[in-house]
């Protein structure tokens, strides 16, 4: 079985799991702890506009659909806050404008568009090394901001009314976490696709919890479940010669269901 990781493809997914567990972990605990997980998907699912415009304009569809993504999570944060409009609502209208823009865009593109599907839905044995270090450099980005305003993000995940109260600018936070929420999901585009993301930015987040008390903890707990995950799923869908985003996904939501005995185990000791 450990032959496969002479291959040089192998080893660049294996690369691209880690980068993509570490801003996982990271973020995906302000996610879960602020129970924004249908936001989050939100902006994952209206970055398709994103795809579809990079297709139109002849470029990598990782660069358009950055900025793309982090105009929508502005958009998300400042409608479901600003305006009357029920936070569920706005989410669901913004989601399916992104896709709309993205059909439309890919629609209006000459020719075929290809690897299209990887974007939807993920393929980490085609990850090009150049997509690499575009991934370090958002992983870079994402450390140094939760780094630089950790108990900012601390603060409003758990109490955003004293937050107000303590005189933090919340809209602001809440708008660069979502902002972060939008590089983490550019990191897992070629993983498991804009489909699945969601998943990976909850499933190790989740079980997580359950084993640590501290944002800090879970964290570091999330970034090594989805890291192991990742692997794991990886190697299964070579072998197995299955979707590897599929697989990811199917392999953390089995983890999922084998830690919940585990968990009652811990709470009944």
């Amino acid at each position: 079985m450990l032959e496969i990781l002479q291959y040089q493809f192998m080893q660049t997914a294996i690369i691209a799991g880690l980068l993509a567990s570490i801003a996982c972990g990271i973020i995906g605990v302000y996610v879960v702890v602020k129970r924004i997980v249908s936001i989050s998907g939100g902006i994952a699912h209206a970055s398709f506009g994103g795809i579809g415009l990079g297709y139109y304009l002849g470029l990598n569809p990782i660069l358009s659909v950055l900025p793309f993504s982090i105009l929508t999570a502005v958009v998300m944060g400042l409608v479901s806050r600003r305006t009357k409009i029920a936070e569920d609502t706005a989410i669901g209208i913004l989601w399916a404008v992104g896709m709309a823009l993205g059909i439309m865009f890919v629609g209006l593109t000459p020719g075929y568009a290809p690897d299209l599907m990887t974007y939807l839905f993920g393929n980490i044995l085609t990850i090009p090394r150049m997509d690499l270090y575009l991934m370090a450099i958002l992983d870079v980005m994402i450390i140094v901001f939760v780094y630089l305003f950790y108990k900012e993000f601390v603060a409003i995940s758990f109490d955003e009314e004293f937050s107000e109260v303590s005189d933090l600018p919340v809209e602001k936070l809440n708008l660069l976490l979502l902002c972060l929420i939008a590089l983490t999901i550019v990191v897992m585009i070629r993983i498991v696709g804009l489909i699945l993301v969601i998943a990976l930015l909850t499933i190790p987040a989740s079980i997580s919890r359950s084993f640590s008390g501290n944002l800090i903890g879970m964290m570091k707990l999330s970034i090594a479940f989805g890291t192991v995950f990742t692997i794991l799923g990886l190697f299964l869908s070579y072998l197995l010669d299955v979707p590897s985003g599929s697989t990811i996904i199917l392999v953390m939501a089995i983890g999922y269901l084998l830690h919940i005995p585990l968990k009652k185990m811990m709470t009944a000791s």
